[in-house]
C-alpha cells in the first residue's frame, strides 16, 4: 500500500497556481454551450415570427365564421381549397417528371453531357417568381386561352373538371390550370435537384454489383437506386409543396384571383398566400378597415404556417419511418 501523496510544495521559490475558481468553471460551461448556438438560431427566428404575427392577430377573427366557406366574413376555406387544388397537381407533375428527368441525368446520360446539361437545372431554380408571373400572365394565358382550353373541352370534357358546363374560361386566360402550371415549373427545378443528387449518392458498388448480376440499368435504378435514395425522394415532394403552398407573386398574376370555389380547372380562385399578397396594401391604411386586414391576414400567416409545419413533421415522421423500414431496422 503506497503511502499517502504529500501535498505540494512550491520549487525553487515559485508559487502554488491558483485552484480553478467559479470564473473558469463558468467560462468552460460557457465554451461547451456556445457550439450549440448556430443551430438555434432557425428555432429562434420561427419563434419570433409566430410570436409577431399572434401579437398582430389581436384573436378578432379566431371564431366560427373565420373557419368557413363565407369570404364575406373572412372565411378561410376557400383559400385553403383552392392553395391544396393548386398545389398538390403541381406537386404530383413535378414529382414525375422531375424523377425522370433525375433518372436520366444521373443513370443514362454520359457524364459529360450531364455537366453540360445539369447548369440549366440550377438556372430554372434561380429564376425569381415575378419573372414566372409576368411570363405566364402575357406569354402562356393568351396561349392557354385560344388554344389549350377549346382543346381540352372538346377533347378531355369526360374528365372531371376538364368540362366547361358551368362557367366559361376567363377571359384573360387566367385560371386554376395556367397556375398549377406555373406552380409546376417553379418546383420543379428543385424536385429536381433533390432527387438528382440523392441518386447521385448511390455507391458505386452497389450500383455495379446489380449490374453484374446481370440485370439492366433501369432494373437496378427501379429495385436498388429509388429505395435505396426514397429518403432524398420524399424530403423533395415535401419540400415543393411547401414552396407551392407558399407562393405568392406568380399565383396572383395567374389565378384570376376570386375568392370562390372552383367548378371546374378553367375557373378563378384565390389561395391564402396571393390573398395575402393582393390585401397588403389595404392592410397598411391606417384606417379601422386597415386595422381588421391587417389582424386577418395576421391570421391567415399563423393558418398557413401551421399547415407547413403539420406537413413538415408529418414528412420528417414518414421519411424516419421509410428510411427504417429499408434500414432493416
Amino acid at each position: 500500500m503506497s503511502p499517502p501523496s504529500s501535498p505540494p510544495t512550491p520549487q525553487d521559490g515559485q508559487p502554488l497556481p491558483a485552484p480553478p475558481g467559479p470564473s473558469s468553471s463558468n467560462l468552460g460551461a460557457l465554451r461547451r454551450i456556445l457550439p450549440y448556438i448556430p443551430a438555434l438560431i432557425p428555432l429562434a427566428i420561427t419563434v419570433a415570427i409566430v410570436l409577431v404575427l399572434v401579437q398582430a392577430t389581436h384573436f378578432e377573427n379566431f371564431g366560427r365564421s373565420f373557419w368557413s366557406f363565407n369570404a364575406a366574413q373572412n372565411g378561410i376555406l376557400i383559400y385553403v381549397v383552392g392553395s391544396f387544388l393548386t398545389s398538390v397537381p403541381a406537386l404530383a407533375l413535378a414529382m414525375g417528371i422531375g424523377l425522370a428527368v433525375a433518372i436520366a441525368s444521373a443513370v443514362y446520360m454520359p457524364g459529360w453531357l450531364a455537366s453540360w446539361t445539369d447548369p440549366f437545372v440550377d438556372l430554372l431554380s434561380g429564376i425569381p417568381s415575378i419573372v414566372y408571373g409576368l411570363w405566364g400572365y402575357f406569354v402562356v394565358a393568351p396561349y392557354f386561352k385560344a388554344d389549350v382550353y377549346p382543346w381540352t373541352t372538346t377533347y378531355l370534357a369526360w374528365i372531371p373538371g376538364f368540362a366547361a358546363n358551368r362557367t366559361s374560361p376567363s377571359g384573360t386566360g387566367a385560371s386554376v390550370m395556367l397556375a398549377i402550371v406555373i406552380l409546376f415549373l417553379m418546383i420543379l427545378p428543385v424536385t429536381t435537384l433533390l432527387m438528382r443528387d440523392a441518386l447521385r449518392s448511390i455507391p458505386k458498388d452497389l450500383w455495379e454489383s446489380g449490374l453484374a448480376l446481370g440485370a439492366t440499368r433501369w432494373e437496378v435504378t427501379r429495385r436498388v437506386s429509388i429505395p435505396y435514395c426514397r429518403r432524398g425522394i420524399w424530403g423533395a415532394a415535401f419540400l415543393g409543396f411547401g414552396r407551392a403552398m407558399g407562393e405568392t407573386v406568380a399565383v396572383f398574376m395567374v389565378i384570376g384571383q376570386i375568392p370562390r370555389l372552383p367548378t371546374n380547372i378553367y375557373d378563378n380562385t384565390s389561395t391564402m398566400a396571393s390573398l395575402i399578397i393582393a390585401e397588403v396594401d389595404t392592410a397598411f391604411e391606417k384606417s379601422s378597415v386597415g386595422y381588421q386586414t391587417l389582424h386577418f391576414l395576421a391570421e391567415l400567416g399563423l393558418v398557413l404556417m401551421g399547415i407547413s409545419l403539420a406537413v413538415n413533421v408529418a414528412g420528417r415522421w414518414l421519411i424516419r419511418r421509410t428510411f427504417t423500414e429499408v434500414a432493416g431496422v
